[in-house]
């Protein structure tokens, strides 16, 4: 029964005005069914202007649900469509192509979240259409789709909604649908996130009825728990500052043997080369340390990893006051018995060194966040 706008029928439903009364019926409710036929025909075509008609199901505007109340099946849209072009103008309405679609494509199972629930009767309803349609009244149950409602995946502090992450791409706010802030599946992939870890995530958090925030820190530790597993361990020094052990030969160079994952031992090892001159983290390193800080401070010992226990004693700075160069000496029996020796004191923390100077390579790092 086409001829009515979009505003009409929202008056008619009574949304507003009385959602608790039954609804006003269209003055159209009961035009003959070829006149509304050759109006929906009418509505595909390209000079029909947008929201001069809507097609509507005859269904009950008494009914409690408000979704039954003549509920519109079909309206004009103009814009272009992807795949079909200009070749429609009329477009069905999602509650009415929901269950024809599922019905017609085979679908068993329709997974919606919660909102779709009071959506859940006139999907039943269209497809019942379909059945009676088809001559199958005595078969309503068997071989029909079935609309499941779970809770919606939320992330504490993330964005989730579609809606919303498209206005982010279309603004230009992100780099694209994968940029790896996205909480998108092709953002995460780009985060280093792999399958076995969002599986992992997901039934930690298991299926419900209700609406739950979950906390950004259970994917976290998930993605962490599977990266211990699998990834392989690489050493880079962001902040670098020079390492000089004053009691190492001049020239010689040493190759320590480290393992690539201590998680899989098929993994296998690979070398780290060992020279007079190396590069450290800035940030493990502090002149005047508190009693907690268990990494490089002059006067202490620590161990590089996979490599010797060295002693700090001292550091050079320029005349800004930024340490430029930090002096240690090394223990050369401490190799033999790594596991065993211990650094003196309370720092027993294994610092991370970079590769010798001479064969030192520099490299862009991409934030991932």
């Amino acid at each position: 029964m086409p001829t009515s706008t979009n505003k009409q029928v929202s008056k008619l439903q009574n949304k507003k005005e009385h959602p608790l009364k039954a609804g006003m019926a269209s003055p159209y409710r009961d035009r003959p069914m070829e006149e509304s036929l050759s109006l929906f025909e009418k509505m595909n075509l390209p000079e029909t202007p947008e929201g001069s008609m809507v097609l509507r199901a005859k269904l009950d505007m008494a009914n409690p649900n408000m979704h039954f109340r003549d509920p519109i099946m079909y309206r004009i849209i103009h814009t272009p469509h992807h795949r079909t072009g200009t070749q429609w103008n009329a477009y069905p309405m999602y509650d009415f192509a929901h269950g024809q679609s599922d019905y017609f494509e085979g679908v068993t199972h329709s997974i919606c979240t919660l909102e779709f629930v009071p959506h859940r009767p006139l999907y039943d309803k269209f497809i019942d259409f379909l059945k009676e349609m088809n001559g199958e009244e005595d078969k309503m149950n068997d071989f029909r789709p079935r609309q499941i409602e779970f809770n919606r995946l939320n992330l504490t502090n993330t964005v989730m909604s579609k809606r919303k992450l498209h206005t982010l791409v279309d603004e230009g706010l992100v780099a694209g649908w994968d940029d790896p802030r996205m909480p998108t599946l092709c953002g995460m992939r780009r985060r280093g996130y792999s399958p076995e870890s969002i599986r992992m995530f997901i039934d930690s958090i298991g299926y419900t009825k209700f609406d739950a925030l979950n906390d950004m820190a259970l994917l976290e530790a998930a993605v962490r728990d599977d990266l211990n597993k699998r990834a392989c361990r690489v050493t880079a020094v962001v902040n670098p500052v020079k390492l000089v052990i004053t009691n190492y030969p001049e020239g010689q160079t040493e190759e320590m043997e480290t393992v690539n994952n201590p998680e899989n031992p098929a993994d296998g090892n690979h070398n780290i080369t060992f020279s007079k001159y190396l590069w450290m983290e800035r940030e493990d390193f502090m002149e005047d340390a508190p009693k907690k800080f268990f990494r490089m401070t002059p006067g202490q010992e620590v161990r590089l990893k996979s490599a010797y226990i060295v002693k700090c004693t001292g550091c050079t700075k320029d005349a800004e006051g930024n340490i430029v160069e930090i002096q240690a000496e090394y223990d050369p029996q401490s190799k033999k018995w790594y596991g065993r020796r211990q650094p003196q004191g309370e720092r027993h923390a294994s610092l991370a060194i970079g590769r010798p100077l001479h064969k030192s390579r520099s490299a862009r790092l991409r934030p991932s966040v």
